[in-house]
């Protein structure tokens, strides 16, 4: 006997006795295990951050990443998943300032390195705790007792492996550029992580006049202004600059006006003279710009006025690092007008002002044009010198120096411009591009590899592959790698205090065995400061080698998890990694912003390291958005709480509908509602099945392990045995491509459509039939074949349903049965189960009944009243031959007496004639119905009511039943004349009349005007 099932499921109670289930038989360890000396299937698991709370789009991806390891392992493979925490880096920096209420970087060093690191260790897990209940609870499997764990020192240890790697290829350099600088973090972003932080900004867009040197300009330009003044005019949207500029670039190919305007001239590209504001009738003289670049004008803000040093970028512009040569005092500066290919005509004046410190164009004309180098920001974003508006942040500085060149009289007019604009994506603050020296690791040396190993990874959505992921790799930079932070891991770069030589250091060992080595303690900690204070002996000249301070980038930390986790190459058991099946990896899965951050950086050091990629798979999600379509914050209060959703409607429920809601790569909303839908549309369907089957079985004793195998013979159940067998296959072929969503919604499909609504409903009379002939045992064995079939199908994603399923129809009845359906095979499509006859006539059945039952509702018909017949005109000659197999479905289907196939639609296009059409195929219902379906129409009616009475006193299905029905003489004759039917219908031993029992209340319904009263008493 199987387990009785309540047709009034609990889900989410019934998941958590399977939790508990799971772990006191260790199921997902014995999953693993019986697999083990099997070919090797791996996951690389992204490793979060554990000091933030997990959020429903972290179920996202933990879902999508469990169902095809969970696949795999039932396909055979051997599995194990290892988890892993991302524990360095500017997340756990900035909550630890939080809590000790630091805004900036000094403040942590007057603090001590030493003791603020140790605050960021212990933060580091902070919401740990959450993180596991919630993977726990989402049925997650992966060995959270053995993460790896980025701050740890076999760990670091490993990404100085790579590091030195990358430095004996010549991968890694200090280069002096410019890179987007977060001032409130004092540190830069690399590019992957710049990509995250760009939003729209409000920001002064001013008109600047520079004061030209008239001894310099074309002469046609010089007889035209005589004694009038002449400027060319700017145009920029980041006023903090101006006290930087040392150079106007204009487009040599192009059009330059001196506009007459007022008492001055001023110089602009010809094409933007009105949009401006000037006057082109006004229009002095035109030349190009190739003709500009001998002028040169005077600086708006001379440095040397201002206390701030000026420098020479000199050395070969082909080389990585420029020479920056401090130049003597010159109060009568004057700088160039220069020529460049990224001037344009789109906005501003044609002539862009260049300050090499603050911008990467500008920095490579300083380069091209050996330009003055002048920096008077610093890398906390404070103006210095002595300029009025000095000591200011210089966002805040911006109005003050507005008004300042207005004073000056190098305002033309000011407005204002929405843009995007790049801001930290951790912090919130506005990015400043400001070149300094950072280290950097040269991915561009390797574009070509990066390219062309993309092209091997299987992409799901495919698009990301050459679209996101491809672009972002064609317009490849070198990685800014290095941060000047303090919770990282340590840049094992060494330099002498003496002569300047640098090394890299690749290990512990190798560090420990180097020349008059000192300042190493025990137990030994590869954290900022400790690692600060271990130096040795140059080399080359004797001097002390200290440690550069830089920390890496936490990119790299994540990306290096491809070999850090297992300590490569130092563990021995990590030097068969690439033998093994452990790298590459077979899969991995995160959200469409890691095409910039963790995807790129396992594939940027994988090509470095070892020139191919190392993954093989990759699911990219879309993000997740509240119900109205909007992002998730915090502050407009649309965070859903996960844990609140597990526990309210189960974690069956939400990975489905994060499964089915869309093509993984889509942005999709989520509410409680929408998932409440899934149980409602999809789970309770099938359980109402599973109730079904299981409640006639048990009344029947039907056992598959002990009642003898009857092939089937009915051909509703030969269509569900194929129809079964070709969702295995359609399944199997989905998951084999990575396509968990369409092989998801295949498995609702057929649930819903096929065995619910077709086969089920068609069914229910031979189940509810007391003999227990080969048609019922037929039936039974279909039925119960399909079930246990689809709770294996479900099982990677639905793995709580999928084993109460599996469980009560397997185990229950076999106690040698495997213990749960995570620990079975997945199923096998058998080729020569598969019947297309079968399935096209069923197909073409479930066609026209659909058809019919909206000729019969635009007829206004009710379902339970028979109609005489339906007139079917067909697609094709060839399916008139199909009608007779399902002539008798049809007429059930649609409770009609008769069907009749017609090829001229002409004589039933009348009022007495209602039509429903569907591309080829019409049917056509008569309107008008006979006194004898009438009768039967009633009789339908009185039963469906007598049903209802049953099931609100609580009768078992097989119950027999004393029936007292009455009424007038019309609802005695019918109540007469289909007495057979309605004890068939209704399981009554006896038909009463009036003569209702002492204490027996009856019913009473008006059907089209005649009163019914109805009892039941159980016999």
């Amino acid at each position: 006997m199987f387990n009785s099932v309540s047709s009034r499921a609990n889900f989410a109670k019934q998941e958590e006795e399977t939790l508990k289930y799971w772990q006191d038989n260790d199921i997902f360890n014995e999953s693993v295990r019986q697999r083990e000396g099997s070919p090797r299937f791996t996951l690389f698991e992204g490793p979060p951050t554990a000091n933030g709370r997990p959020g429903i789009h972290h179920a996202l991806s933990r879902s999508f990443k469990d169902v095809i390891p969970r696949y795999k392992t039932m396909k055979g493979y051997y599995a194990p998943r290892i988890g892993g925490w991302d524990t360095h880096g500017l997340p756990v920096e900035l909550e630890v300032e939080k809590q000790l209420g630091f805004t900036s970087k000094k403040q942590i060093e007057d603090y001590s390195i030493a003791k603020f690191n140790k605050k960021c260790k212990a933060s580091v897990f902070k919401y740990l705790e959450d993180w596991d209940k919630m993977t726990v609870r989402l049925g997650y499997w992966c060995d959270l007792d053995h993460p790896y764990v980025t701050m740890e020192n076999e760990y670091i240890e490993s990404g100085w492996w790579t590091m030195k790697q990358l430095w004996d290829k010549g991968y890694l350099y200090q280069g002096y550029r410019v890179t987007p600088h977060c001032p409130r973090c004092g540190t830069s972003l690399s590019s992957h992580e710049l990509a995250q932080g760009y939003s729209d900004a409000t920001d002064p867009a001013i008109f600047v006049k520079f004061k030209a040197c008239k001894n310099t300009l074309p002469e046609e330009i010089l007889k035209a202004a005589g004694e009038t003044p002449v400027y060319f005019m700017a145009w920029t949207t980041t006023p903090w600059t101006i006290p930087s500029n040392v150079a106007l670039a204009v487009s040599a190919s192009d059009d330059y006006a001196a506009v007459k305007s007022d008492n001055e001239i001023i110089i602009l590209a010809k094409e933007r003279v009105t949009a401006v504001g000037l006057d082109p009738d006004c229009i002095a003289v035109t030349v190009k710009g190739s003709e500009l670049t001998e002028c040169r004008y005077e600086p708006i803000y001379n440095p040397h006025d201002f206390g701030i040093d000026r420098k020479k970028m000199t050395g070969d512009p082909s080389q990585s690092t420029p020479v920056l040569v401090l130049e003597p005092v010159d109060h009568e500066l004057t700088y160039p007008v220069i020529s460049t290919d990224y001037v344009t005509m789109d906005d501003g004046t044609g002539i862009v002002h260049t300050a090499p410190a603050f911008g990467e164009d500008d920095f490579a004309s300083g380069r091209k044009y050996s330009l003055n180098f002048i920096q008077h920001v610093d890398l906390q974003g404070i103006i210095t010198g002595s300029y009025p508006f000095a000591g200011k942040f210089v966002k805040t500085a911006d109005p003050e120096i507005i008004e300042d060149l207005k004073q000056r009289g190098a305002l033309y007019k000011s407005g204002s411009i929405t843009h995007t604009y790049p801001f930290c994506w951790r912090c919130k603050t506005p990015l400043l591009y400001y070149a300094k020296q950072s280290w950097y690791i040269r991915t561009t040396a390797v574009k070509d590899k990066l390219v062309s190993g993309n092209k091997k990874i299987n992409w799901v959505p495919e698009h990301i592959k050459e679209g996101r992921f491809g672009d972002w790799l064609e317009n490849n930079v070198d990685w800014a790698v290095s941060r000047e932070r303090y919770w990282g891991t340590p840049l094992p770069v060494w330099q002498c205090t003496t002569c300047g030589k640098q090394t890299c250091i690749g290990s512990i060992d190798e560090l420990k065995n180097e020349e008059g080595v000192e300042g190493i303690t025990e137990p030994l900690d590869l954290h900022r400061p400790y690692v600060d204070d271990i130096t040795f002996k140059c080399h080359s000249c004797g001097g002390q080698m200290k440690r550069v301070k830089e920390v890496i980038d936490c990119w790299f930390d994540s990306g290096n998890m491809q070999i850090a986790q297992y300590h490569y190459p130092f563990n021995e058991s990590s030097k068969t990694i690439f033998n093994d099946g452990r790298y590459p990896a077979d899969f991995i899965c995160e959200a469409v912003d890691q095409t910039r951050g963790w995807f790129y950086s396992l594939h940027a050091l994988s090509t470095l390291l070892f020139g191919e990629p190392c993954f093989k798979n990759v699911i990219c999600l879309g993000h997740i958005l509240d119900e109205k379509g909007e992002k998730m914050s915090k502050s407009r209060g649309n965070v859903v709480d996960v844990m609140t959703v597990l526990n309210k409607y189960g974690a069956d429920a939400t990975r489905w509908y994060l499964f089915t809601s869309g093509p993984p790569g889509n942005a999709r909303r989520f509410s409680e509602q929408l998932v409440a839908d899934v149980t409602r549309q999809f789970m309770l369907i099938l359980w109402n099945v599973y109730s079904f089957f299981i409640t006639y079985a048990n009344i029947d004793n039907f056992d598959p392990t002990k009642t003898e195998f009857v092939a089937p013979t009915a051909e509703l159940d030969k269509w569900l045995v194929s129809e079964t067998h070709n969702l295995v296959k359609v399944v199997t072929e989905e998951l084999d491509t990575y396509d968990i969503t369409s092989a998801a919604r295949a498995i609702e499909s057929f649930v819903v459509d096929d065995l619910s609504n077709w086969y089920v409903r068609r069914s229910r009379r031979r189940f509810w039939k007391s003999e227990n002939d080969n048609d019922k045992i037929s039936a039974y064995f279909a039925l119960y074949n399909c079930l246990v079939t689809v709770s294996k199908l479900l099982a990677p994603f639905m793995p709580f349903l999928a084993d109460e399923l599996y469980r009560n129809l397997v185990i229950s009845v076999d106690p040698n049965a495997k213990k749960s359906v995570h620990l079975t095979d997945f199923p096998v499509c058998d080729e020569s189960l598969i019947d297309e006859s079968i399935e096209k006539r069923i197909r073409l059945a479930i066609k026209l009944s659909s058809l019919g039952r909206a000729a019969r509702s635009a007829a206004g018909v009710k379902v339970r009243q028979p109609m005489a017949t339906a007139y079917i005109k067909l697609a094709s000659s060839a399916e008139a031959d199909t009608i007779p197999y399902i002539k008798d479905q049809l007429m059930e289907e649609l409770n009609i007496k008769d069907v009749t196939l017609i090829t001229d639609e002409t004589a039933y296009q009348s009022e007495n004639y209602i039509q429903s059409v569907d591309g080829p195929y019409t049917i056509f219902v008569d309107k008008n119905i006979s006194q004898d379906l009438l009768d039967e129409g009633i009789v339908r009616e009185i039963v469906h009511r007598m049903q209802n009475i049953r099931k609100a006193a609580g009768l078992e299905i097989a119950d027999h039943i004393k029936l007292y029905c009455y009424g007038d003489e019309y609802i005695a004759k019918v109540y007469k004349d289909f007495a057979d039917y309605i004890r068939h219908e209704t399981l009554a031993d006896e038909l009463n009349g009036d003569n209702v029992p002492e204490g027996v209340t009856p019913e009473s319904y008006n059907l089209d005007g005649h009163v019914v009263n109805i009892a039941v008493v159980k016999v």
